[in-house]
């Protein structure tokens, strides 16, 4: 297993719509290896393949029962509620704001075995499977914030740029 580098804002990939897995192969199987040792690594709770450079339809998310949740082409199937919690991204280091998101979700996708795998979550781990569904289609936390909010977090940005 290898820790990849994580794309960070402004990085192409990050606003591309990844593309569906076609086939499970052990390509595609060492790349969830290694974006979960990246995970890890980098003390996240999520991870999608496009953070790591590849415009592939795949994520990972933190269980919290020991167990990693990987979905390839997943798709959120049923929405209930909403709730507004603080979230920050890997891919944007050091930012936090407040997100609104459903409460609960039922997603639908394949597993590593490509076997269909229906699940739902709610708290954390929804949150989590919502994010980085968006990262699927190059959506970013800061897109869904208020304007004056997505300004002050992009003026942040590029001030860390600068430095």
């Amino acid at each position: 297993m290898a820790v990849l580098e994580i794309k960070v804002y402004g990085a192409s990939v990050l606003r591309e719509k990844s593309k569906p897995v076609e086939k499970i192969t052990p390509e595609i199987v060492n790349l969830v290896k290694d974006m979960v040792e990246t995970m890890y690594t980098a003390s996240g709770v999520g991870l999608s393949a496009p953070q790591v450079g590849i415009s592939k339809r795949i994520i990972i998310v933190d269980s919290g029962d020991k167990d990693v949740i990987v979905l390839i082409n997943p798709q959120i199937i049923y929405q209930e509620g909403e709730e507004i919690s603080e979230e920050g991204c890997l891919s944007l280091p050091e930012l936090y704001a407040e997100v609104k998101r459903y409460a609960k979700v039922s997603v639908e996708g394949l597993d590593l075995n490509g076997e269909k795998l229906v699940l739902s979550a709610e708290g954390l781990v929804a949150r989590a499977i919502q994010h980085e569904i968006d990262h699927l289609n190059g959506i970013l936390f800061i897109d869904k914030v208020g304007r004056a909010k997505r300004k002050l977090l992009l003026e942040k940005i590029a001030k860390k740029g600068k430095k």
